[in-house]
């Protein structure tokens, strides 16, 4: 016989560095065990902000999906900047080169709705685009 899910949960937690805290207590889960497993898992996530799904059984225990990481940090970090552009297209504030879109898009390709490579790598490019960042070929 199955679990009763109770909850299911969509958070972002640091990698490897999740503690106990009012947002893990509203799923109502074992905060202690989860948190050690989360770490276990993302430890070679240090630093980046990791976006995991909880479903949380009546019983007090879980199970966790771990995705990638969001496209905005990824594409922050490629182009050596801390922050997009306020104003979108109109401003320019970085650069990354087509090699590192396509690194990007093959790093996100599980999570996105897309079929192929070109099809992430244009869904990659049009968040790049809305923070200012130009792709050079």
């Amino acid at each position: 016989m199955s679990k009763k899910i109770a909850k299911v949960l969509k958070m972002e937690l640091p990698g490897g560095e999740a503690k106990p805290g009012p947002k893990l207590a509203s799923a109502g889960i074992n905060m202690a065990k989860f948190c050690t497993d989360f770490n276990a898992k993302t430890a070679d996530r240090r630093g980046e902000i990791v976006p995991v799904i909880i479903t949380a059984y009546e019983d007090k225990s879980c199970d966790f999906v771990i995705k990638t990481s969001p496209v905005a940090p990824l594409l922050l970090k490629a182009a050596g900047i801390q922050k997009g552009s306020a104003t979108g297209v109109k401003q320019t504030v970085g650069h990354i080169t087509r090699a590192q879109l396509k690194q990007i898009a093959e790093y996100k390709l599980p999570d996105l709705n897309a079929n192929d490579i070109e099809a992430a790598m244009k869904i990659v490019e049009g968040s790049a685009r809305n923070m200012g960042i130009v792709i050079d070929d």
